[in-house]
């Protein structure tokens, strides 16, 4: 009887602590935490970043296909899906995204 009466208070106690460690755990910052805004699309119209995005993508495909690395061969680039006036716009941003993805690729990150 003596023995649970101590034994049960000192679990409890025990608990609580593990507890509070684990719940301080999840709550911790990374030490190191990386920003990644090389292949943030820039400011502007969702077409525009669309193209940006599409010219990542591109440059993703044409490396893993081992296909030359140029935005300006790629399908997007000579084929757009804008019409008018916007084809210039989304070659501009398709031609960053792909810049950037190629950069990054080539950086060894």
């Amino acid at each position: 009887m003596k023995f649970t009466r101590i034994a049960m208070p000192l679990m409890a106690v025990a608990l609580m602590g593990v507890s509070s460690i684990v719940a301080s755990a999840q709550y911790t910052v990374p030490a190191k935490q990386v920003l990644e805004d090389w292949n943030t699309p820039p400011a502007g119209t969702e077409q525009n970043q669309q193209a940006f995005r599409d010219g990542l993508e591109a440059a993703k495909l044409d490396r893993a296909a081992k296909r030359k690395i140029d935005a300006k061969s790629s399908h997007l680039y000579l084929h757009p899906p804008v019409k008018g006036n916007s084809k210039d716009a989304y070659r501009q941003n398709f031609e960053k995204g792909y810049e950037a993805q190629a950069k990054h690729d080539n950086s060894g990150m």
